[in-house]
């Protein structure tokens, strides 16, 4: 059983940093910032690979009840608010000021808890939603590299998906399953973002992207369906047979490895501009992941610390220390001889 839910976290892992990273590659280096169809893709994508998994009898899904299906619609337009203002803040920030913001979101679910339905909650945890909030609003203080459009854009993402948690806890299950909301996701997304592609002019505008008949762009956006639709896949399956304590561990060596590998990966995939006819018309944003100061790492990482979430002490949450103090000691010798050179 124990191995089993290891492989269960290490796919999540996997799928998410693949997800991640294609998803960026295609909106910063390739740049194709027309989320109405990008997320509309995806969400096609995953709809169909999980109404063909549910008639093949390998997911189990049950919509027999309109009412309830209709009363998880308000989800739906939050979950559509989601994907695409994070789709509009991935393609203009790097992905670890992005989960940055994005784990702020918790802060909306604490203090819903704690001052509308009065619940108990631990001083630990006040602290650690403090931390995150903190985090959240110093990032943008301290980034050389400040693009407004992008915090906004990622400010709304968070808007959005702690409303989504909020009503999450709010709606009564029902019948519905995981899978079930899921499903009623992608296909109110498909019909929302499908409608409002002409109308916000990405459905003409797309035409005119230079790598429309790339193989690297045809290639990225099948690979960013398909990551997608298994990344739900597994999130779902570790949250079911985890508990809460430990899919947040596995959640957070997830996001690390994202920005431990974001470095690396960005300065071989975007700091090229120029190097082919293609890449020169569509030029890379100079130092959009370029290694931040160290204060905004401090804070980036402050906000991921596997302090401010709840955790259960074990082998996975340990390494996850200690992975993180490997990865920020080089940094912080490399500031202590920049001090002494002063």
């Amino acid at each position: 059983m124990y191995l089993k839910r290891s492989a269960d976290g290490l796919a999540f892992c996997l799928f998410y940093l693949a997800s991640s990273f294609t998803n960026k590659y295609v909106l910063s280096v390739l740049q194709f910032t027309y989320p109405t169809l990008f997320q509309g893709w995806q969400t096609l994508v995953g709809g169909l690979l999980l109404h063909v998994s549910w008639k093949l009898g390998w997911v189990e899904i049950n919509l027999c009840s309109r009412s309830e299906i209709l009363s998880w619609l308000p989800a739906s337009v939050l979950f559509v608010g989601i994907i695409y203002a994070g789709s509009r803040a991935l393609s203009r920030l790097p992905i670890p000021v992005f989960l940055t913001v994005h784990n702020a979101a918790e802060v909306i679910t604490c203090g819903f808890q704690k001052f509308v339905q009065k619940e108990q909650t631990s001083h630990l945890k006040v602290c650690s939603v403090l931390f995150l909030l903190a985090a959240a609003v110093c990032l943008p203080l301290c980034d050389t590299q400040f693009d407004p459009n992008g915090y906004l854009w990622a400010l709304i993402h968070l808007i959005c998906l702690g409303a989504y948690k909020v009503f999450h806890k709010l709606w009564k299950p029902g019948s519905l399953s995981d899978l079930d909301q899921q499903y009623i996701n992608y296909v109110f997304s498909v019909v929302l973002l499908a409608s409002a592609s002409h109308p916000a002019g990405d459905l003409f505008s797309a035409l005119d992207f230079p790598f429309l008949y790339f193989y690297r762009f045809h290639s990225s956006c099948c690979a960013s369906g398909l990551l997608g639709f298994f990344l739900m896949l597994h999130t779902v399956k570790l949250k079911s047979s985890t508990t809460s304590g430990q899919y947040s561990a596995w959640s957070f060596l997830a996001k690390q490895r994202s920005c431990t590998l974001c470095e690396t990966v960005s300065r071989s995939l975007l700091i090229q501009p120029g190097k082919t006819a293609a890449a020169s018309q569509n030029p890379v944003r100079e130092g959009e992941l370029c290694p931040r100061p160290i204060w905004t790492l401090l804070v980036i990482t402050a906000s991921l610390s596997p302090f401010f979430f709840v955790m259960t002490a074990n082998v996975l949450t340990i390494s996850c220390y200690l992975d993180c103090m490997g990865m920020w000691i080089p940094r912080f010798q490399v500031l202590q001889k920049g001090i002494l050179l002063l």
